[in-house]
């Protein structure tokens, strides 16, 4: 006989049906606020530059969120299009070198192009891959995003001491976008399958999301199976 569940009680219910409320509503309702921050926060920087007459909101009796946003979308394509030829290739130059001439904004200016450089190429590698690496200690293991490999002095010195090094990028949870910068050897890094996306799912929500993609091309363990009974003589 099969066994009876035990029946919940009413506070037990409630309980219940709001935590799936919750899972089901937190979500969405995170994803809108944060979408309409970031309209927002383009329109103001935005709308306040922008002439009477191609402001939308002059011509409506009320206002058009995500206009700014939009301008400022356009206005970045057309940066990036006038950029790519040759006036505006020396247009930028000749900016650049204005910029180098300060002292303090240089060193800035130089940091901040390198790392959008570095993320936005598509050529670039960085953080495309994600391993396994053992820290704090040794038979622990943390999650990181490969970064690429070291270079310049850094690069030299590894060599010297015949060592092969990658950078890789050991991010905290549940915030991954703070964390650390640790050269670690190739050959003490286990590489997933998973893709960055995922493994920022996984430490956000302290292991409890796991790439559903990847867990049905894990083999299962084959379960031993059980000696047959020997027949029983009458």
């Amino acid at each position: 006989m099969t066994e009876k569940m035990p029946r919940l009680s009413v506070a037990a219910r409630i309980r219940n049906n709001f935590l799936a409320g919750v899972i089901i509503c937190a979500p969405i309702a995170i994803t809108l606020w944060l979408t309409w921050s970031v309209v927002r926060w383009a329109d103001s920087w935005v709308k306040p530059y922008l002439p009477a007459r191609y402001d939308p909101d002059n011509y409506l009796n009320f206002a058009v969120p995500g206009s700014g946003l939009l301008i400022a979308l356009i206005m970045i394509t057309l940066i990036g299009f006038l950029g790519k030829n040759l006036i505006g290739q020396s247009i930028v130059q000749f900016s650049e070198s204005l910029v180098r001439r300060v002292p303090l904004v240089r060193v800035i200016y130089k940091s901040v192009k390198q790392i959008f450089e570095t993320v936005l190429k598509e050529r670039s590698n960085s953080f495309k891959k994600v391993g396994l690496i053992e820290y704090p200690s040794a038979g622990l293991w943390s999650l990181v995003f490969v970064a690429t490999d070291a270079k310049g002095e850094i690069a030299s010195k590894f060599n010297a001491m015949g060592h092969d090094m990658v950078s890789v990028f050991l991010p905290p949870t549940p915030v991954p976008t703070a964390g650390f910068l640790i050269f670690v050897p190739r050959e003490k890094i286990v590489f997933l399958d998973m893709s960055p996306e995922d493994a920022a799912k996984l430490l956000i929500s302290g292991g409890l999301v796991t790439p559903e993609e990847l867990v049905s091309r894990i083999p299962r363990p084959e379960r031993p199976r059980l000696p047959e009974p020997a027949p029983v003589e009458m």
